[in-house]
């Protein structure tokens, strides 16, 4: 009997917890910074549960809109996309707002997207968006986490 209710309860968190991640990650609190002359609303994923959840399960994420990762100090960071349902760019930033390098991550895959040096923040935003507005490496990003 123990099994089955033990099984039973596996099972409804597998089911649920995708749609509970989900609805905890869009609540986070938000940010604006600026890229350039691009206004980029951000939710903001500073504690290690955000941070683990980041933008998975999502279907959709709005244009002008992204997650930015705060990690506590500067260190090499590492992404994948496991269960990631949207194809994302990723910009590795620098604790003045420079962005150290961008890549494009696929969904589903567990390809490793890393920083080149350093850093305590990590943009995403929706797949190839850094290349439509010609943000590239060494641009700054502007916004509260980057004034000190």
């Amino acid at each position: 009997m123990n099994k089955v209710v033990a099984l039973l309860a596996a099972l409804t968190a597998a089911i649920l917890l995708p749609v509970f991640a989900q609805d905890a990650q869009m609540n986070l609190p938000r940010v604006q910074l600026t890229a350039g002359m691009h206004r980029i609303d951000a939710q903001v994923a500073q504690t290690d549960s955000q941070r683990m959840t980041g933008l998975m399960f999502r279907k959709e994420m709005p244009q002008l809109e992204g997650m930015l990762f705060v990690f506590e100090s500067p260190s090499q960071q590492c992404f994948w996309m496991r269960t990631t349902l949207l194809p994302l760019s990723i910009a590795f930033v620098a604790d003045d707002g420079t962005i150290v390098n961008i890549d494009e991550m696929k969904p589903q895959t567990d390809n490793s997207h890393c920083s080149l040096k350093p850093v305590r923040y990590v943009l995403e935003m929706n797949t190839g968006w850094f290349s439509k507005k010609a943000i590239k490496a060494g641009a700054k990003l502007t916004g509260e986490p980057f004034r000190k």
